[in-house]
Protein backbone atom coordinates (compact mmCIF):
# COMPACT_ATOMS: atom_id res chain seq x y z
CA UNK A 1 0.00 0.00 0.00
CA UNK A 2 1.14 3.56 -0.74
CA UNK A 3 0.32 5.80 2.21
CA UNK A 4 0.28 9.61 2.20
CA UNK A 5 0.14 11.67 5.38
CA UNK A 6 -1.25 15.21 5.33
CA UNK A 7 -3.34 14.04 2.40
CA UNK A 8 -5.94 16.81 2.56
CA UNK A 9 -3.36 19.59 2.36
CA UNK A 10 -2.40 21.36 -0.86
CA UNK A 11 0.61 19.16 -1.59
CA UNK A 12 -1.04 15.99 -0.34
CA UNK A 13 -4.00 16.34 -2.67
CA UNK A 14 -1.67 16.79 -5.63
CA UNK A 15 0.16 13.62 -4.60
CA UNK A 16 -3.07 11.64 -4.31
CA UNK A 17 -4.17 12.89 -7.74
CA UNK A 18 -0.87 11.80 -9.23
CA UNK A 19 -0.96 8.39 -7.58
CA UNK A 20 -4.46 7.69 -8.87
CA UNK A 21 -3.20 8.29 -12.40
CA UNK A 22 -0.57 5.57 -11.94
CA UNK A 23 -1.94 2.90 -9.61
CA UNK A 24 -5.38 1.50 -8.70
CA UNK A 25 -7.18 3.38 -5.93
CA UNK A 26 -7.18 0.30 -3.72
CA UNK A 27 -3.41 0.63 -3.46
CA UNK A 28 -3.58 4.17 -2.03
CA UNK A 29 -4.27 5.17 1.57
CA UNK A 30 -4.61 8.68 2.97
CA UNK A 31 -3.80 9.46 6.59
CA UNK A 32 -6.15 12.24 7.72
CA UNK A 33 -7.33 13.80 10.95
CA UNK A 34 -10.94 14.16 9.82
CA UNK A 35 -12.59 11.64 7.50
CA UNK A 36 -15.31 14.11 6.60
CA UNK A 37 -12.76 16.48 5.09
CA UNK A 38 -11.46 13.59 3.00
CA UNK A 39 -14.83 12.28 1.86
CA UNK A 40 -14.00 13.14 -1.74
CA UNK A 41 -10.89 10.93 -1.54
CA UNK A 42 -12.92 8.03 -0.15
CA UNK A 43 -15.40 8.51 -2.99
CA UNK A 44 -12.54 7.94 -5.42
CA UNK A 45 -11.67 4.64 -3.74
CA UNK A 46 -8.83 5.84 -1.52
CA UNK A 47 -8.60 4.11 1.86
CA UNK A 48 -8.84 6.59 4.74
CA UNK A 49 -6.81 6.04 7.89
CA UNK A 50 -7.12 8.28 10.92
CA UNK A 51 -3.89 9.76 12.19
CA UNK A 52 -2.93 13.02 13.87
CA UNK A 53 0.71 14.10 14.08
CA UNK A 54 0.02 15.66 17.48
CA UNK A 55 -1.68 12.55 18.92
CA UNK A 56 0.82 9.68 18.68
CA UNK A 57 -1.71 7.14 19.89
CA UNK A 58 -3.76 7.68 16.72
CA UNK A 59 -0.82 6.66 14.53
CA UNK A 60 -0.53 3.11 15.84
CA UNK A 61 -2.88 1.77 13.16
CA UNK A 62 -2.10 4.31 10.44
CA UNK A 63 0.67 2.26 8.82
CA UNK A 64 1.21 -1.38 7.95
CA UNK A 65 4.10 -3.71 7.23
CA UNK A 66 5.40 -3.18 3.72
CA UNK A 67 3.74 0.23 3.21
CA UNK A 68 5.52 2.84 1.13
CA UNK A 69 4.98 6.00 3.18
CA UNK A 70 5.18 9.66 2.26
CA UNK A 71 5.60 11.86 5.33
CA UNK A 72 4.59 15.35 4.28
CA UNK A 73 6.15 17.68 6.80
CA UNK A 74 3.81 19.29 9.31
CA UNK A 75 2.86 22.94 9.00
CA UNK A 76 3.08 23.89 12.69
CA UNK A 77 6.53 25.44 12.96
CA UNK A 78 7.97 24.73 16.41
CA UNK A 79 5.98 21.52 16.85
CA UNK A 80 7.23 19.56 13.89
CA UNK A 81 10.06 17.63 15.52
CA UNK A 82 7.70 16.07 18.06
CA UNK A 83 5.07 15.46 15.38
CA UNK A 84 7.49 13.90 12.94
CA UNK A 85 9.03 11.77 15.70
CA UNK A 86 5.59 10.30 16.38
CA UNK A 87 5.15 9.39 12.70
CA UNK A 88 8.64 7.91 12.37
CA UNK A 89 8.23 5.83 15.52
CA UNK A 90 4.87 4.48 14.31
CA UNK A 91 6.30 3.75 10.86
CA UNK A 92 9.23 1.85 12.33
CA UNK A 93 6.96 -0.14 14.64
CA UNK A 94 4.73 -1.04 11.71
CA UNK A 95 7.63 -2.11 9.51
CA UNK A 96 7.06 0.17 6.53
CA UNK A 97 9.15 -0.63 3.48
CA UNK A 98 10.02 2.96 2.58
CA UNK A 99 9.72 6.35 4.24
CA UNK A 100 9.89 9.34 1.89
CA UNK A 101 10.08 12.75 3.56
CA UNK A 102 9.48 16.24 2.17
CA UNK A 103 12.28 18.35 3.63
CA UNK A 104 13.87 21.57 2.44
CA UNK A 105 16.35 22.41 -0.30
CA UNK A 106 19.93 22.25 0.93
CA UNK A 107 19.45 19.82 3.79
CA UNK A 108 22.31 20.25 6.30
CA UNK A 109 23.59 23.33 4.45
CA UNK A 110 20.30 25.19 4.86
CA UNK A 111 21.15 27.47 7.78
CA UNK A 112 17.90 29.43 7.97
CA UNK A 113 15.44 28.96 10.81
CA UNK A 114 12.68 27.29 8.79
CA UNK A 115 15.09 24.49 7.87
CA UNK A 116 16.06 23.56 11.44
CA UNK A 117 13.22 21.12 12.11
CA UNK A 118 13.69 19.51 8.70
CA UNK A 119 17.33 18.79 9.47
CA UNK A 120 16.44 17.20 12.81
CA UNK A 121 13.74 15.12 11.13
CA UNK A 122 16.15 13.80 8.51
CA UNK A 123 18.52 12.68 11.26
CA UNK A 124 15.65 10.97 13.10
CA UNK A 125 14.80 9.06 9.94
CA UNK A 126 18.43 8.02 9.47
CA UNK A 127 18.56 6.89 13.10
CA UNK A 128 15.37 4.84 12.63
CA UNK A 129 17.09 2.49 10.22
CA UNK A 130 14.15 2.62 7.80
CA UNK A 131 14.78 2.72 4.05
CA UNK A 132 14.29 6.38 3.17
CA UNK A 133 14.12 8.97 0.42
CA UNK A 134 14.74 12.63 1.22
CA UNK A 135 12.77 14.89 -1.11
CA UNK A 136 14.29 18.26 -0.29
CA UNK A 137 11.74 20.62 -1.76
CA UNK A 138 12.67 24.12 -2.81
CA UNK A 139 10.20 27.00 -2.77
CA UNK A 140 6.77 26.75 -4.36
CA UNK A 141 5.64 29.26 -6.99
CA UNK A 142 2.42 29.42 -5.00
CA UNK A 143 4.22 30.89 -1.98
CA UNK A 144 4.16 34.10 -4.00
CA UNK A 145 1.49 33.78 -6.68
CA UNK A 146 -1.29 32.88 -4.24
CA UNK A 147 -0.93 36.33 -2.68
CA UNK A 148 -1.01 38.64 -5.69
CA UNK A 149 -3.77 40.90 -4.35
CA UNK A 150 -1.49 43.32 -2.44
CA UNK A 151 0.98 43.35 -5.33
CA UNK A 152 -1.76 44.38 -7.73
CA UNK A 153 -3.24 46.85 -5.26
CA UNK A 154 0.03 48.68 -4.63
CA UNK A 155 1.81 47.97 -7.90
CA UNK A 156 4.84 46.66 -6.05
CA UNK A 157 6.50 43.37 -5.13
CA UNK A 158 8.06 43.80 -1.70
CA UNK A 159 10.75 41.67 -0.08
CA UNK A 160 14.02 41.99 1.82
CA UNK A 161 15.83 39.46 -0.39
CA UNK A 162 17.83 41.99 -2.39
CA UNK A 163 18.99 40.58 -5.71
CA UNK A 164 18.67 37.01 -4.47
CA UNK A 165 17.17 34.41 -6.77
CA UNK A 166 14.59 31.67 -6.18
CA UNK A 167 14.50 28.43 -8.17
CA UNK A 168 10.87 27.71 -7.43
CA UNK A 169 8.52 25.18 -9.01
CA UNK A 170 4.84 24.40 -8.70
CA UNK A 171 3.32 22.25 -5.97
CA UNK A 172 2.20 19.89 -8.70
CA UNK A 173 5.83 19.48 -9.79
CA UNK A 174 6.99 18.52 -6.32
CA UNK A 175 4.01 16.19 -5.94
CA UNK A 176 4.89 14.49 -9.22
CA UNK A 177 8.40 13.82 -7.90
CA UNK A 178 6.95 12.17 -4.81
CA UNK A 179 4.68 10.04 -7.00
CA UNK A 180 7.67 8.88 -9.03
CA UNK A 181 9.49 7.76 -5.90
CA UNK A 182 6.45 6.10 -4.34
CA UNK A 183 5.54 4.12 -7.44
CA UNK A 184 9.02 3.35 -8.74
CA UNK A 185 11.95 1.21 -7.71
CA UNK A 186 15.58 1.86 -6.90
CA UNK A 187 15.16 5.12 -4.97
CA UNK A 188 15.91 3.78 -1.49
CA UNK A 189 18.37 5.74 0.63
CA UNK A 190 18.74 8.54 -1.90
CA UNK A 191 18.59 12.32 -1.48
CA UNK A 192 17.09 14.63 -4.08
CA UNK A 193 17.60 18.39 -4.11
CA UNK A 194 14.38 19.52 -5.78
CA UNK A 195 13.96 22.92 -7.39
CA UNK A 196 12.79 24.62 -10.54
CA UNK A 197 14.83 24.68 -13.72
CA UNK A 198 15.20 28.47 -13.64
CA UNK A 199 16.10 30.76 -10.73
CA UNK A 200 14.40 34.17 -10.88
CA UNK A 201 14.87 37.46 -9.04
CA UNK A 202 12.09 39.48 -7.46
CA UNK A 203 12.69 42.21 -10.01
CA UNK A 204 12.05 39.65 -12.76
CA UNK A 205 8.99 38.39 -10.93
CA UNK A 206 7.59 41.94 -10.76
CA UNK A 207 8.32 42.43 -14.45
CA UNK A 208 6.47 39.22 -15.32
CA UNK A 209 3.38 40.31 -13.39
CA UNK A 210 3.58 43.66 -15.18
CA UNK A 211 3.90 41.98 -18.56
CA UNK A 212 0.84 39.83 -17.99
CA UNK A 213 -1.34 42.57 -16.52
CA UNK A 214 -0.17 45.43 -18.70
CA UNK A 215 0.49 47.44 -15.55
CA UNK A 216 3.61 49.02 -14.08
CA UNK A 217 4.75 46.68 -11.30
CA UNK A 218 7.90 47.60 -9.40
CA UNK A 219 10.13 45.82 -6.94
CA UNK A 220 10.91 47.31 -3.54
CA UNK A 221 13.81 45.79 -1.64
CA UNK A 222 13.19 46.90 1.94
CA UNK A 223 15.17 46.45 5.15
CA UNK A 224 14.33 43.34 7.16
CA UNK A 225 12.84 45.40 10.00
CA UNK A 226 10.45 47.11 7.60
CA UNK A 227 9.47 43.79 6.06
CA UNK A 228 8.76 42.39 9.51
CA UNK A 229 6.58 45.39 10.37
CA UNK A 230 4.60 45.03 7.14
CA UNK A 231 4.00 41.33 7.68
CA UNK A 232 2.84 41.74 11.26
CA UNK A 233 0.73 44.70 10.19
CA UNK A 234 -0.96 42.40 7.70
CA UNK A 235 -1.96 40.10 10.54
CA UNK A 236 0.81 37.50 10.38
CA UNK A 237 1.89 36.47 13.91
CA UNK A 238 5.32 37.87 14.74
CA UNK A 239 7.08 34.49 15.14
CA UNK A 240 5.98 33.41 11.66
CA UNK A 241 6.71 36.84 10.20
CA UNK A 242 10.24 36.63 11.60
CA UNK A 243 10.71 33.24 9.94
CA UNK A 244 9.56 34.63 6.59
CA UNK A 245 11.98 37.53 6.86
CA UNK A 246 14.72 35.06 7.72
CA UNK A 247 13.87 33.15 4.53
CA UNK A 248 14.37 36.38 2.58
CA UNK A 249 17.83 36.64 4.10
CA UNK A 250 18.50 33.06 2.98
CA UNK A 251 17.36 33.94 -0.53
CA UNK A 252 19.70 36.92 -0.52
CA UNK A 253 22.54 34.51 0.31
CA UNK A 254 21.60 32.26 -2.61
CA UNK A 255 20.34 29.32 -0.56
CA UNK A 256 17.15 28.83 -2.58
CA UNK A 257 18.66 29.42 -6.00
CA UNK A 258 20.11 25.97 -6.65
CA UNK A 259 19.10 24.27 -9.91
CA UNK A 260 20.35 20.70 -9.61
CA UNK A 261 17.95 19.36 -12.23
CA UNK A 262 16.82 16.58 -9.87
CA UNK A 263 13.18 17.65 -10.02
CA UNK A 264 12.96 17.68 -13.81
CA UNK A 265 14.72 14.32 -13.98
CA UNK A 266 12.32 12.72 -11.50
CA UNK A 267 9.19 14.02 -13.23
CA UNK A 268 10.49 13.45 -16.73
CA UNK A 269 9.75 16.94 -18.03
CA UNK A 270 10.76 20.56 -17.50
CA UNK A 271 9.44 22.15 -14.33
CA UNK A 272 6.50 24.54 -14.53
CA UNK A 273 7.65 28.05 -15.52
CA UNK A 274 6.95 30.91 -13.11
CA UNK A 275 5.07 32.72 -15.89
CA UNK A 276 2.57 29.87 -16.04
CA UNK A 277 1.94 30.07 -12.29
CA UNK A 278 1.44 33.85 -12.53
CA UNK A 279 -1.06 33.41 -15.35
CA UNK A 280 -2.98 30.80 -13.35
CA UNK A 281 -3.08 33.03 -10.29
CA UNK A 282 -4.29 36.06 -12.24
CA UNK A 283 -7.37 34.13 -13.37
CA UNK A 284 -8.74 34.34 -9.83
CA UNK A 285 -7.91 38.01 -9.24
Amino acid sequence: MIVVTGATGHLGRHVIDGLLEKVPADRVAAVVRDKEKAADLAARGVELRIGDYSRPETLANAFGAGDRLLLISGSEVGSRVAQHTAVIDAARAAGVALLAYTGVLGGPDADFELAAEHKVTEQLILDSGLPYVFLRNGWYHENYTENLAPVLEHGTVVSSAGDGRVASASRADYAAAAVTVLTGDGFENQVFELSGDVAWSFGEYAAEIGRQTGREIGYADVPAADSLAMLTGAGIPEPMAAILVDVDRAIARGLLAGTSGDLARLIGRPTTPLAEAVAEALKSE
